[in-house]
C-alpha cells in the first residue's frame, strides 16, 4: 500500500480511483440490484446482514454506514454490539435473524467450505422462497459493496452515497 505522510505523521492513504464516476453505468446497476434486493425485507434484517458482512470482510467504510444507518432506523446499542458474536449471544436475535445470519456468514466465507446445507435448510425453513432470494441477493450486494469500497480505499466515516444521488444513481 502507498502512503503518503501528512505533518502530524499521521499515514495517508494514496488516492484510488472513484469507481462511481470512472465506471458509472456499473455503478448504477449495483445499486439498482441492492435495491432490488431490499425489496420486501425488514430494514432492520437488512441493517444486520449487511453489518454481518462487513464484519467478515473487514470493511470498516461499510460497518460504520450500516451501523449509523440502523442506529438512525432505532436499532439498539445492545444488538448492535452483539452482531458479531451473535452465536453466543442468541437471545439478542430472532430465529429468522438468526437463520440470516448464518446464511451470510457461509455466503460470504462460501471460499471456505461453500453453503452447508444445513445453513441453507435452516434459512429455507425461516423464510418464503421470494424472502431467501432476497435475502440471498442481499448477501451477494452487499459482499460486492464491500468489496468495491476496500478495493478502492474508502475510509470509515466517510458517507459517499450523497455522490450516487448526484450521479443519478440513487441511494445504496
Amino acid at each position: 500500500m502507498t502512503t503518503n505522510t501528512s505533518t502530524n505523521s499521521t499515514p495517508v492513504k494514496a488516492p484510488r480511483l472513484e469507481f462511481a464516476k470512472a465506471a458509472p453505468k456499473a455503478f448504477r446497476a449495483l445499486v439498482a440490484f441492492d435495491a432490488a434486493a431490499r425489496e420486501g425485507l425488514d430494514p432492520a434484517l437488512v441493517e444486520l446482514i449487511q453489518i454481518r458482512a462487513s464484519h467478515l470482510n473487514g470493511c470498516a467504510y461499510c460497518l460504520h454506514m450500516h451501523t449509523s444507518d440502523a442506529r438512525k432506523a432505532g436499532e439498539s446499542e445492545d444488538r448492535l454490539h452483539m452482531v458479531a458474536v451473535w452465536r453466543e449471544a442468541r437471545h439478542f436475535f430472532t430465529e429468522r435473524e438468526q437463520a440470516a445470519l448464518a446464511l451470510t456468514e457461509a455466503v460470504t466465507l462460501v471460499a471456505g467450505a461453500g453453503v452447508p446445507d444445513d445453513v441453507y435448510a435452516e434459512a429455507a425453513a425461516r423464510f418464503d422462497e421470494r424472502e431467501l432470494a432476497q435475502v440471498l441477493a442481499l448477501i451477494l450486494t452487499i459482499n460486492t459493496w464491500n468489496r468495491v469500497a476496500l478495493s478502492t480505499g474508502k475510509v470509515a466515516g466517510t458517507d459517499e452515497r450523497q455522490y450516487g444521488k448526484a450521479a443519478g444513481a440513487g441511494e445504496r
